[in-house]
Protein backbone atom coordinates (compact mmCIF):
# COMPACT_ATOMS: atom_id res chain seq x y z
CA UNK A 1 0.00 0.00 0.00
CA UNK A 2 2.97 2.83 0.48
CA UNK A 3 4.04 1.81 -2.43
CA UNK A 4 1.33 2.31 -4.33
CA UNK A 5 0.91 5.99 -2.18
CA UNK A 6 4.66 6.72 -3.55
CA UNK A 7 4.14 5.74 -6.68
CA UNK A 8 0.88 7.98 -6.96
CA UNK A 9 3.20 10.89 -5.48
CA UNK A 10 5.57 10.14 -8.35
CA UNK A 11 3.22 10.49 -11.36
CA UNK A 12 0.80 13.38 -9.85
CA UNK A 13 4.08 15.47 -8.56
CA UNK A 14 3.20 18.29 -6.45
CA UNK A 15 0.92 21.68 -6.46
CA UNK A 16 3.32 24.92 -5.62
CA UNK A 17 0.96 26.99 -3.54
CA UNK A 18 2.93 29.93 -3.20
CA UNK A 19 0.64 33.20 -3.28
CA UNK A 20 -2.15 32.56 -3.82
CA UNK A 21 -4.16 34.01 -1.19
CA UNK A 22 -3.61 36.64 -2.56
CA UNK A 23 -5.12 36.97 -5.25
CA UNK A 24 -5.56 40.30 -5.59
CA UNK A 25 -1.77 41.81 -4.96
CA UNK A 26 -0.12 38.82 -7.69
CA UNK A 27 0.08 41.46 -10.79
CA UNK A 28 1.58 43.85 -8.31
CA UNK A 29 4.10 41.49 -6.92
CA UNK A 30 4.73 40.04 -10.49
CA UNK A 31 5.53 43.39 -11.76
CA UNK A 32 7.52 44.26 -8.65
CA UNK A 33 9.79 41.02 -8.52
CA UNK A 34 10.25 40.95 -11.81
CA UNK A 35 12.10 44.24 -11.48
CA UNK A 36 14.03 42.94 -8.30
CA UNK A 37 15.38 39.74 -10.89
CA UNK A 38 15.96 41.96 -13.47
CA UNK A 39 18.32 44.06 -11.36
CA UNK A 40 19.83 41.73 -9.05
CA UNK A 41 20.67 39.80 -12.36
CA UNK A 42 21.96 42.82 -13.82
CA UNK A 43 24.17 43.83 -10.49
CA UNK A 44 26.24 40.43 -10.59
CA UNK A 45 26.81 39.87 -14.14
CA UNK A 46 28.00 43.49 -13.98
CA UNK A 47 30.52 42.45 -11.01
CA UNK A 48 31.63 39.37 -13.07
CA UNK A 49 32.18 41.01 -15.88
CA UNK A 50 34.34 44.03 -15.04
CA UNK A 51 36.10 41.72 -12.56
CA UNK A 52 37.18 39.43 -15.38
CA UNK A 53 38.39 41.96 -17.60
CA UNK A 54 39.56 44.79 -15.42
CA UNK A 55 43.60 44.21 -14.64
CA UNK A 56 43.16 45.78 -11.80
CA UNK A 57 40.85 43.52 -10.35
CA UNK A 58 42.65 40.29 -10.73
CA UNK A 59 43.15 39.69 -7.29
CA UNK A 60 41.93 36.36 -4.60
CA UNK A 61 39.73 39.12 -3.35
CA UNK A 62 38.13 39.54 -6.71
CA UNK A 63 38.46 36.01 -7.64
CA UNK A 64 36.10 34.95 -5.01
CA UNK A 65 33.57 38.02 -5.68
CA UNK A 66 33.31 37.02 -8.84
CA UNK A 67 32.80 33.47 -8.00
CA UNK A 68 30.38 34.10 -5.34
CA UNK A 69 28.44 36.38 -7.87
CA UNK A 70 28.66 33.38 -9.98
CA UNK A 71 26.63 31.11 -7.83
CA UNK A 72 24.11 33.60 -6.89
CA UNK A 73 22.93 34.16 -9.89
CA UNK A 74 22.44 30.62 -10.73
CA UNK A 75 20.81 30.45 -6.96
CA UNK A 76 18.56 33.09 -8.15
CA UNK A 77 17.42 31.58 -11.38
CA UNK A 78 16.47 28.03 -9.82
CA UNK A 79 13.62 29.51 -7.51
CA UNK A 80 12.62 33.28 -8.96
CA UNK A 81 11.06 32.28 -12.51
CA UNK A 82 9.14 29.61 -11.04
CA UNK A 83 8.28 31.98 -8.08
CA UNK A 84 7.23 34.54 -11.09
CA UNK A 85 5.25 31.94 -12.79
CA UNK A 86 3.30 31.52 -9.91
CA UNK A 87 2.08 34.83 -9.33
CA UNK A 88 0.41 35.00 -12.55
CA UNK A 89 -1.37 31.26 -11.94
CA UNK A 90 -3.34 30.17 -8.63
CA UNK A 91 -1.49 27.04 -8.33
CA UNK A 92 1.64 25.96 -10.32
CA UNK A 93 2.02 22.17 -10.46
CA UNK A 94 5.67 20.42 -10.66
CA UNK A 95 6.73 16.98 -11.05
CA UNK A 96 8.02 14.65 -8.44
CA UNK A 97 11.68 14.88 -9.94
CA UNK A 98 11.54 18.38 -10.94
CA UNK A 99 10.73 19.55 -7.33
CA UNK A 100 13.56 17.22 -6.34
CA UNK A 101 15.60 18.83 -8.57
CA UNK A 102 15.28 22.15 -7.13
CA UNK A 103 16.04 21.22 -4.23
CA UNK A 104 18.90 19.71 -5.11
CA UNK A 105 20.12 23.16 -6.73
CA UNK A 106 18.94 25.52 -4.27
CA UNK A 107 20.96 23.97 -1.66
CA UNK A 108 23.96 22.78 -3.62
CA UNK A 109 24.16 26.45 -4.75
CA UNK A 110 23.27 28.05 -1.42
CA UNK A 111 25.91 25.61 0.19
CA UNK A 112 28.29 26.33 -2.05
CA UNK A 113 27.81 30.33 -1.37
CA UNK A 114 28.15 29.93 2.28
CA UNK A 115 31.55 27.76 2.13
CA UNK A 116 32.93 30.37 -0.06
CA UNK A 117 32.06 33.06 2.15
CA UNK A 118 33.66 31.07 4.90
CA UNK A 119 37.17 31.40 2.21
CA UNK A 120 36.51 35.40 1.29
CA UNK A 121 37.04 35.39 5.49
CA UNK A 122 40.15 33.53 5.62
CA UNK A 123 41.31 35.78 2.59
CA UNK A 124 40.64 38.99 4.42
CA UNK A 125 42.27 37.73 7.75
CA UNK A 126 45.06 36.56 5.96
CA UNK A 127 45.12 39.92 4.52
CA UNK A 128 45.27 41.92 7.26
CA UNK A 129 46.53 39.72 9.91
CA UNK A 130 49.06 38.72 7.92
CA UNK A 131 49.88 40.67 5.27
CA UNK A 132 53.79 40.05 4.26
CA UNK A 133 53.17 36.70 3.52
CA UNK A 134 49.71 36.93 2.02
CA UNK A 135 51.09 36.39 -1.94
CA UNK A 136 52.84 33.26 -0.30
CA UNK A 137 49.73 32.04 1.41
CA UNK A 138 46.83 33.13 -0.95
CA UNK A 139 47.84 31.65 -4.21
CA UNK A 140 45.73 31.10 -7.06
CA UNK A 141 46.40 26.90 -6.68
CA UNK A 142 44.68 27.80 -2.96
CA UNK A 143 42.28 30.04 -4.22
CA UNK A 144 41.08 27.03 -7.11
CA UNK A 145 41.31 24.53 -4.71
CA UNK A 146 38.89 26.38 -1.90
CA UNK A 147 36.37 27.35 -5.04
CA UNK A 148 36.49 23.58 -6.15
CA UNK A 149 36.39 22.36 -1.99
CA UNK A 150 33.47 24.95 -1.79
CA UNK A 151 31.31 23.50 -5.06
CA UNK A 152 31.74 19.72 -4.45
CA UNK A 153 31.28 20.05 -0.59
CA UNK A 154 27.65 22.00 -1.39
CA UNK A 155 26.64 19.52 -4.24
CA UNK A 156 27.77 16.60 -2.20
CA UNK A 157 25.72 17.38 0.79
CA UNK A 158 22.52 18.61 -1.12
CA UNK A 159 22.81 14.92 -3.10
CA UNK A 160 22.85 13.13 0.38
CA UNK A 161 19.91 15.19 2.16
CA UNK A 162 18.00 15.91 -0.89
CA UNK A 163 17.89 11.79 -1.68
CA UNK A 164 16.72 11.42 2.17
CA UNK A 165 13.51 13.51 2.01
CA UNK A 166 12.89 12.51 -1.31
CA UNK A 167 12.57 8.69 0.02
CA UNK A 168 10.14 9.23 2.36
CA UNK A 169 6.19 8.48 1.02
CA UNK A 170 4.03 11.73 0.76
CA UNK A 171 0.86 9.53 1.42
CA UNK A 172 -1.51 12.63 2.25
CA UNK A 173 -1.35 16.63 0.79
CA UNK A 174 0.18 16.88 -2.14
CA UNK A 175 0.02 20.53 -1.81
CA UNK A 176 3.60 22.36 -1.01
CA UNK A 177 2.52 26.23 1.14
CA UNK A 178 5.64 27.66 -0.34
CA UNK A 179 6.42 29.17 -3.22
CA UNK A 180 9.78 27.10 -3.80
CA UNK A 181 10.28 22.85 -3.05
CA UNK A 182 12.05 24.11 0.42
CA UNK A 183 13.41 21.72 2.90
CA UNK A 184 10.47 22.46 5.57
CA UNK A 185 7.83 23.03 3.24
CA UNK A 186 8.03 19.83 1.68
CA UNK A 187 9.30 17.81 4.87
CA UNK A 188 5.86 18.94 6.62
CA UNK A 189 4.09 16.90 4.02
CA UNK A 190 5.64 13.32 4.65
CA UNK A 191 3.01 10.73 6.37
CA UNK A 192 5.81 8.74 8.08
CA UNK A 193 8.26 9.16 11.04
CA UNK A 194 10.24 11.94 10.02
CA UNK A 195 12.83 12.56 13.28
CA UNK A 196 16.07 10.31 11.59
CA UNK A 197 15.48 12.85 8.24
CA UNK A 198 14.92 15.90 10.59
CA UNK A 199 18.47 15.40 12.55
CA UNK A 200 19.79 14.95 8.67
CA UNK A 201 18.45 18.09 7.85
CA UNK A 202 20.36 19.88 11.25
CA UNK A 203 23.48 18.00 10.52
CA UNK A 204 23.84 19.21 7.01
CA UNK A 205 22.96 22.74 8.32
CA UNK A 206 25.12 22.15 11.12
CA UNK A 207 28.13 21.70 8.28
CA UNK A 208 26.69 24.31 5.61
CA UNK A 209 25.36 27.27 8.05
CA UNK A 210 26.50 26.73 11.43
CA UNK A 211 30.38 25.80 11.14
CA UNK A 212 31.35 28.52 7.96
CA UNK A 213 29.43 31.09 9.80
CA UNK A 214 31.65 30.72 13.33
CA UNK A 215 34.30 30.50 11.29
CA UNK A 216 33.47 34.01 9.76
CA UNK A 217 32.98 35.01 13.20
CA UNK A 218 35.99 33.96 14.61
CA UNK A 219 38.37 34.79 11.47
CA UNK A 220 36.27 38.73 12.06
CA UNK A 221 37.65 38.51 15.89
CA UNK A 222 41.15 38.63 14.65
CA UNK A 223 40.71 40.89 12.19
CA UNK A 224 39.29 43.50 14.50
CA UNK A 225 41.92 43.32 16.42
CA UNK A 226 44.38 43.92 14.15
CA UNK A 227 42.31 46.97 12.18
CA UNK A 228 42.18 48.36 15.99
CA UNK A 229 45.97 48.47 16.33
CA UNK A 230 46.78 50.39 13.02
CA UNK A 231 48.24 53.34 13.86
CA UNK A 232 47.06 55.95 10.79
CA UNK A 233 43.23 56.80 11.03
CA UNK A 234 43.37 56.01 7.24
CA UNK A 235 44.96 53.02 7.23
CA UNK A 236 41.71 51.66 9.66
CA UNK A 237 39.04 53.17 7.54
CA UNK A 238 40.87 51.49 4.57
CA UNK A 239 41.05 47.93 6.15
CA UNK A 240 37.28 48.26 7.60
CA UNK A 241 36.14 49.06 4.13
CA UNK A 242 37.53 45.84 2.56
CA UNK A 243 35.56 43.54 5.59
CA UNK A 244 32.63 45.45 6.12
CA UNK A 245 30.76 44.37 2.82
CA UNK A 246 31.95 40.78 3.04
CA UNK A 247 30.44 40.73 7.13
CA UNK A 248 27.32 42.47 6.17
CA UNK A 249 26.73 40.27 3.10
CA UNK A 250 27.44 36.88 5.67
CA UNK A 251 25.52 38.15 8.27
CA UNK A 252 22.26 38.51 6.11
CA UNK A 253 22.96 35.24 4.55
CA UNK A 254 23.72 33.03 6.83
CA UNK A 255 21.00 34.95 9.42
CA UNK A 256 18.20 34.49 7.65
CA UNK A 257 19.05 30.47 6.42
CA UNK A 258 19.67 29.90 10.39
CA UNK A 259 16.22 31.18 11.11
CA UNK A 260 14.50 28.82 8.56
CA UNK A 261 16.54 25.83 8.72
CA UNK A 262 18.06 25.00 12.19
CA UNK A 263 14.99 24.05 13.86
CA UNK A 264 12.63 21.39 14.52
CA UNK A 265 9.57 20.25 11.79
CA UNK A 266 7.17 21.24 15.30
CA UNK A 267 8.15 24.77 14.67
CA UNK A 268 7.39 25.15 10.63
CA UNK A 269 5.39 28.28 10.12
CA UNK A 270 4.37 28.54 6.17
CA UNK A 271 3.38 31.82 6.23
CA UNK A 272 6.66 33.49 8.20
CA UNK A 273 8.92 31.02 6.38
CA UNK A 274 7.23 32.12 3.18
CA UNK A 275 8.14 35.97 4.10
CA UNK A 276 11.42 35.07 5.44
CA UNK A 277 12.65 33.05 1.73
CA UNK A 278 11.25 36.05 0.15
CA UNK A 279 13.85 38.27 1.89
CA UNK A 280 16.90 35.72 1.25
CA UNK A 281 16.04 34.58 -2.30
CA UNK A 282 15.18 38.19 -3.65
CA UNK A 283 16.01 41.01 -1.49
CA UNK A 284 19.30 40.03 -0.32
CA UNK A 285 20.53 38.40 -3.65
CA UNK A 286 19.71 42.22 -5.15
CA UNK A 287 21.30 44.24 -2.61
CA UNK A 288 24.67 42.14 -2.35
CA UNK A 289 26.52 43.84 -5.46
CA UNK A 290 24.86 47.53 -3.91
CA UNK A 291 27.10 46.79 -1.08
CA UNK A 292 30.14 45.36 -2.72
CA UNK A 293 30.33 48.69 -4.96
CA UNK A 294 28.72 50.95 -2.66
CA UNK A 295 31.48 50.48 -0.33
CA UNK A 296 34.39 49.18 -2.86
CA UNK A 297 36.10 51.87 -4.36
CA UNK A 298 38.00 49.64 -6.54
CA UNK A 299 35.20 48.02 -8.16
CA UNK A 300 33.80 51.61 -8.55
CA UNK A 301 36.75 52.71 -10.43
CA UNK A 302 36.80 49.66 -12.66
CA UNK A 303 33.34 50.23 -13.45
CA UNK A 304 33.35 53.90 -14.77
CA UNK A 305 36.57 52.59 -16.74
CA UNK A 306 34.73 49.90 -18.44
CA UNK A 307 31.90 52.80 -18.71
CA UNK A 308 34.45 55.28 -20.58
CA UNK A 309 36.22 52.67 -22.51
CA UNK A 310 32.33 51.47 -24.00
CA UNK A 311 31.64 55.31 -24.61
CA UNK A 312 34.65 55.75 -26.81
Amino acid sequence: MELLKKNHTLSSGFIILGFGDLAELQILFFGLFLIMHLVTLAGHATIVLITLIDTCLQTPMYFFLRNLSAIEICYILVIVPNMLANFLSKKQRMSFLGCALQMHLFIALGGAECFLLAAMAYDRFVAICNPLRYTLIITRALCLQMLALACISGFTLSLTLTTLIFLLPFCQSHVINHFFCDIPAVLFLACSDTQANEIAVFLVCTLILLIPFLLILFSYGFIITAILRIHSAEGRSKAFSTCAGHLLVSVMHYGCAIFIYIRPKSCYAPEQDKIVSLIYTNITPMLYPMIYSLRNKEVKGALRRLLVNRNR
